[in-house]
């Protein structure tokens, strides 16, 4: 790759400001991508619907791995933008010595990102919706690049500093199964709004989610989490409790 094609990528992640013709040519191939597949998508397509010429794929990302590669970056980073400040607030909490309150509240600030994710974001009409590019790489059929991407840019840290916030709760380590599933399970209790609207709107009565709706959603769920994580901080082992185990055993 020349020079001049990697100015057009800066390391940091962002983009050339004002550089729309490259971000107009992306936010088409997120779309294609989602509606055909890589292999569906082809490059002409994307220029198309870009309102670019074919060439200028080839000038900004080389090939079509290349502006797939480019799709998963950008959707990385523009979502790990609205994680970084609940990322950066629960690291801050884990470095002290924090309270059980203190540690669920940051939880929950995650969790009420991960449901503006997955309620407002894709209830905003105009927006551009990732949803059937992140399907489809979820199903494994994408090249791998993209999940390396949207994992070592947004997964792993998200998931990382939730499982460490479950394990102060709890007093269990951050890697133990139970952990991980059960911070799985607190993230997911909106998957089904998001992966099946059509059956949980339907039987809510609801045509679809505005603000109002939104926010019983987020509030019923925010409750849910409060209890479960408070009821599992009580039944945490003591260090006497702790100390009479390992006599008994």
């Amino acid at each position: 790759m020349s020079d001049a094609k990697r100015l057009r990528r800066p390391s940091a992640g962002g983009y050339v400001r004002g550089d729309e013709t490259r971000l107009r040519i992306i936010e088409a191939a997120i779309e294609l991508f989602g509606e055909h597949g890589f292999e569906g998508a082809s490059t002409r397509d994307i220029a198309a619907r870009a309102g670019v010429n074919a060439p200028a794929l080839q000038y900004y990302f080389e090939n079509k791995e290349g502006v797939f590669r480019a799709c998963a970056e950008y959707i990385a980073d523009d979502v790990w933008r609205k994680f970084e400040p609940v990322v950066a607030h629960a690291t801050e909490v884990l470095r002290g010595e924090a309270d059980a309150e203190a540690l669920i509240d940051a939880f929950v600030r995650i969790q009420e990102v991960i449901a503006d994710r997955m309620i407002v974001k894709a209830n905003t009409s105009g927006a551009l919706n990732p949803r059937l590019f992140f399907a489809r790489e979820q199903a494994g059929h994408e090249p791998s690049v993209a999940s390396e991407v949207l994992t070592q840019r947004l997964r792993k840290p998200v998931n990382d500093v939730g499982a460490q916030l479950i394990a102060r709760i709890t007093g269990m380590a951050a890697d133990n199964p139970v952990t991980l599933i059960r911070m799985f399970s607190l993230q997911g209790q909106l998957l089904m709004f998001h992966a099946a609207p059509r059956t949980t709107l339907g039987l809510l009565g609801w045509k679809e989610i505005d603000a109002e709706k939104g926010e019983l959603l987020k509030a019923t769920v925010r409750e849910q989490t409060r209890i479960l994580l408070r009821q599992w901080s009580e039944a945490r082992p003591t260090p006497h409790r702790r100390a009479a185990s390992k006599r008994s055993a």
